[in-house]
């Protein structure tokens, strides 16, 4: 005999929608396997009027979020609104009620997941989020599960396909940014105000809540050191395709031996034979390295209706199953992390500058890198009129030297401007 779980839906858009879908269409599939029938018997919604592009029975849509969740017919909640408010309110309320709670918020989870998590510790239920991080790809549970017993080192990933997108047209079809991101734009891929996708905050959320899982330690959204994509040219991606590189927007989180935790997104070079270079168009990937399981990648759809949705709905089925058996995926109460201030990350660099094209620019140049302790790998120079641009690959450095560097280049009468400044991938120490 089947035992029916009464889902209680908040929010109903791209996401909420296709997981009524997928609960209509596969529930004979989970029932089989499971022995539960998943039914979606409450959806909360802003305009009960709307048109739903999936069918719901009579009475089930409100526009009364607290009633979802306060319902005693509601087993488990999925809260799919995002926001911090109400989202924040509801989840606690859910879990005081002992009612698991699913969600794919990461704006929240990213500025008060540790809250959360000691909530659902306090009332014995799940907290579930993978579709929080990478949309359809499964890295939540792997590494609350699968990798519990893995030190890990670093997880570096691409994790938002808008500029992804953005960075393969200028790669691939040499377009411009301005031009990318139109396009982007076009197809739905980026919002009008696209700044919390090409300023990395989007990204930036995504790693906090990897650093926090993969670490076990809280780290929120302001931890994390964020650079954006406005500023790389095609010049930057051409110059980088010279030398056997890609340029990627990389959420990058890692711990040191000495338990310090580093967060960051930046765009970055990344060597052509690095899996990550090869990740194109909107898909996500996200590539792990541990003491003892060596390197993994994982890799699929980051984002959209359905495979945000199929990540819930895997969820959901769990979060189902413990209740039924009085269990609970319990992550705990996590203390707070060290967090690594960005000066201290090591790194090889590339640096485009125009400077005053005659004698003696070089030796100035070159000396303001010697003054700060600042390596010079590779150097290219390039005629532009009365200018030149030189064009720099530094061997590992310490970031701090080489913001010191800029400083003093920029203070040089001969140098005109620095264009763009990147991290390299692949010469860390």
């Amino acid at each position: 005999m089947s035992d029916r779980v009464h889902v209680g839906l908040l929010g109903c858009g791209n996401v909420g929608a296709a997981l009524v879908e997928l609960v209509q269409r596969e529930g004979d599939a989970i029932e089989a396997r499971t022995g539960l029938s998943l039914a979606v018997s409450r959806v909360a919604v802003r305009n009960v009027s709307r048109e739903r592009p999936v069918a719901l029975p009579d009475g089930v849509l409100t526009h009364d979020a607290g009633a979802v969740v306060a319902d005693p017919g509601v087993d488990v909640v999925v809260e799919v609104i995002g926001g911090i408010e109400p989202a924040r309110h509801l989840i606690l309320e859910a879990l005081k009620a002992g009612k698991p709670v699913v969600t794919a918020n990461k704006e929240l989870l990213a500025n008060v997941g540790s809250e959360l998590f000691e909530a659902a510790e306090a009332g014995g239920v799940d907290l579930l989020f993978e579709a929080a991080v990478a949309g359809g790809i499964p890295l939540i549970r792997p590494l609350r599960e699968s990798l519990a017993g893995e030190r890990i080192r670093r997880v570096m990933g691409i994790v938002n396909g808008t500029t992804n997108y953005i960075l393969t047209r200028m790669s691939e079809e040499g377009a411009s940014y301005a031009d990318a991101l139109a396009e982007a734009q076009s197809l739905g891929y980026a919002e009008r105000d696209p700044t919390a996708d090409v300023e990395g905050y989007d990204a930036g959320s995504k790693a906090a809540i990897i650093a926090s899982i993969a670490f076990g330690a809280e780290v929120v959204a302001g931890d994390v050191y964020h650079e954006g994509i406005a500023g790389v040219t095609t010049a930057d991606i051409e110059f980088a395709h010279r030398l056997g590189y890609e340029v990627k927007l990389l959420a990058v989180a890692e711990v040191d031996d000495d338990g310090a935790v580093g967060v960051r997104v930046h765009p970055a070079m990344v060597p052509r034979e690095h899996p990550l270079a090869s990740v194109r168009e909107s898909f996500n990937a996200v590539f792990i390295e541990g003491d003892a399981v060596g390197e993994l990648m994982l890799y699929g759809r980051g984002a959209g209706g359905m495979p945000t949705a199929s990540a819930v709905l895997g969820d959901l089925i769990d979060a189902a199953v413990n209740l039924r058996r009085g269990t609970s995926a319990s992550i705990g109460v996590l203390p707070r992390a060290r967090i690594r201030p960005i000066d201290e990350l090591r790194s090889a660099y590339y640096l485009n500058l125009d400077v005053l094209d005659r004698p003696g620019v070089l030796h100035a140049v070159s000396g303001v890198f010697a003054e700060h302790g600042v390596s010079i790998r590779s150097m290219e120079q390039e005629g532009l009129g009365e200018e030149a641009r030189l064009i720099f690959i530094t061997h590992v450095a310490r970031e701090a030297d080489v913001q010191a560097t800029l400083a003093g280049l920029r203070d040089l009468d001969v140098v005109d401007r620095v264009n763009s400044v990147l991290r390299v991938v692949g010469d860390e120490a």
